[in-house]
C-alpha cells in the first residue's frame, strides 16, 4: 500500500479512479462526434477564434454530455497556476503511520477539484530551497514534530498556501487538529470511572509535541481523581507496533488492571503480548487507544478508543486550503486560522468495569 501512495500520484489514482483514467475525452473525441476537425473544437472551448455561435453551442453541449475535462496542461497555459496540491508528510519510516497516510490521501482524492493532481511526498526527501509557487498551488501538510519546521519556513517563504493538520504550529499558518490534551484525558477518566487504578500508559515519542500533550492530559485526569501520578508507571512505544511490545513487556513488570495506549497501532502490539502471556482483554487487563482505526472494530479484540477523525482532518485542511489558493490567486489577503476538531469516546469491550 505505502509503494503504491507514496511512489506517485499517478498510481494512487490509476487504482482507485480505473474508470475515470480510462474513459477519459478528448478534444478529437468531440471533433469526431460532432463531425468538425478538433481546431474548431479547441477554438470553441477557449473562445479562441471565430465559430460560429450554433456550432459553438453544440461543441460545447457534446463536452459537457461526454463528460470532458480540460489536461492540466492547457489550464496552466491559461492561468498561472499548477493544479497541483502537494502533501507532504513527516517521514513514514519513523513517524507517520501508514494507515492515517492512506485515509487522509483516499480523503483528497474523494474530495479535490477533478481538475487537480496529488502529489505525495516525505518532507524528508525535500532539498531545502526547491520548493517554488510554480510547483503548487497549495500544501498539505501532515506534521508529526518539530523536525518539520524548516520545511514550514521554506514554504512560508515561497509564499505558498498551506494548511498543517495534526500538530499545533508556532507559525502564522493555518492549522486543523484536536485538542489532544483533552482527548487522553477522555480516555484515563474511562478508566478511573470504571475503577481501575492499577492503570499503566503507553505513551509515543517523547521528542513529539503530540505525546507531551498527551502526557499532560493524562496526567490531569488522575489528578482529578486523586491518583498519585507517581504510581502510574509509562514507557516509551514511540506509536510503533514493533517497538510497542517491547515497551509492554516492561509494563507487565507491575501490577496492572489496565493500560492507556497513546494510539490503537501500540495497542495492538500490547495486545500480542498479553494475550501471549495467558492474559485476556478485558478479564485480566483492559486497554484503551487512541485514533479510532477503521481495523479497530475488526481485530481480535473489540478496541474501546478516542476517535480522531483523520478524514474530517484531511477535507477540512483541503476546504481551508482551497479556500486560500482562491483567495491568492484574487489578490486577497491570506489570513491564518485554528480550527480544533471534536474528539469522542468510542466504547467497544476492551475496558472491564471493576466497580
Amino acid at each position: 500500500i505505502l509503494r503504491c501512495l507514496v511512489g506517485s500520484e499517478m498510481c494512487i489514482r490509476d487504482r482507485h479512479y480505473r474508470k475515470e483514467v480510462t474513459m477519459s475525452v478528448t478534444i478529437k473525441d468531440i471533433a469526431k462526434k460532432a463531425g468538425v476537425s478538433h481546431i474548431t473544437v479547441s477554438r470553441a472551448l477557449n473562445s479562441s477564434g471565430y465559430v460560429k455561435a450554433e456550432k459553438k453551442e453544440e461543441i460545447m453541449k457534446l463536452a459537457k454530455e461526454m463528460g470532458y475535462t480540460p489536461s492540466r496542461l492547457a489550464l496552466n497555459f491559461k492561468s498561472s497556476r499548477s493544479y497541483t496540491i502537494g502533501l507532504y508528510f513527516s517521514t513514514v519510516s519513523e513517524m507517520t503511520s501508514p494507515f492515517i497516510l492512506y485515509e487522509i490521501v483516499s480523503t483528497l482524492y474523494k474530495y479535490i477539484d477533478s481538475k487537480y493532481f496529488i502529489v505525495v511526498k516525505g518532507i524528508d526527501t525535500h532539498k531545502p530551497g526547491t520548493l517554488s509557487s510554480t510547483q503548487f498551488d497549495g500544501l498539505l501538510v501532515l506534521s508529526q514534530t518539530e523536525k518539520d519546521d524548516f520545511f514550514l519556513e521554506e514554504v512560508m517563504q515561497k509564499n505558498i498556501p498551506v494548511v498543517v493538520i495534526a500538530r499545533e504550529v508556532e507559525f502564522p499558518i493555518t492549522n486543523v487538529l484536536v485538542d489532544e490534551k483533552d482527548a487522553i484525558c477522555k480516555a484515563m477518566k474511562y478508566l478511573l470511572e470504571n475503577g481501575h487504578r492499577k492503570i499503566g500508559v503507553l505513551e509515543g515519542d517523547p521528542s513529539f509535541a503530540s505525546n507531551k500533550n498527551r502526557h499532560e492530559g493524562w496526567i490531569k485526569a488522575a489528578k482529578a481523581f486523586g491518583v498519585d501520578t507517581a504510581s502510574i508507571p509509562y514507557e516509551y512505544g514511540y506509536y510503533s507496533y514493533n517497538q510497542s511490545m517491547e515497551a509492554v513487556k516492561k509494563l507487565l513488570n507491575y501490577d496492572l488492571s489496565a493500560i492507556l495506549c497513546f494510539n490503537d497501532e501500540m495497542a495492538f502490539g500490547a495486545e500480542q503480548i498479553i494475550t501471549s502471556r495467558g492474559l485476556r482483554i478485558p478479564d485480566d487487563i483492559s486497554l484503551i487507544g487512541f485514533d479510532n482505526w477503521d481495523i479497530s472494530m475488526y481485530a481480535k479484540i473489540q478496541l474501546t478508543t478516542i476517535e480522531r477523525d483523520m478524514g474530517k482532518l484531511a477535507k477540512v485542511g483541503l476546504e481551508l486550503l482551497m479556500d486560500q489558493v482562491e483567495r491568492k490567486t484574487r489578490g486577497e489577503k491570506i489570513v491564518p486560522v485554528v480550527r480544533k476538531l471534536d474528539t469522542c469516546l468510542v466504547v467497544r469491550e476492551s475496558v472491564k468495569s471493576i466497580l
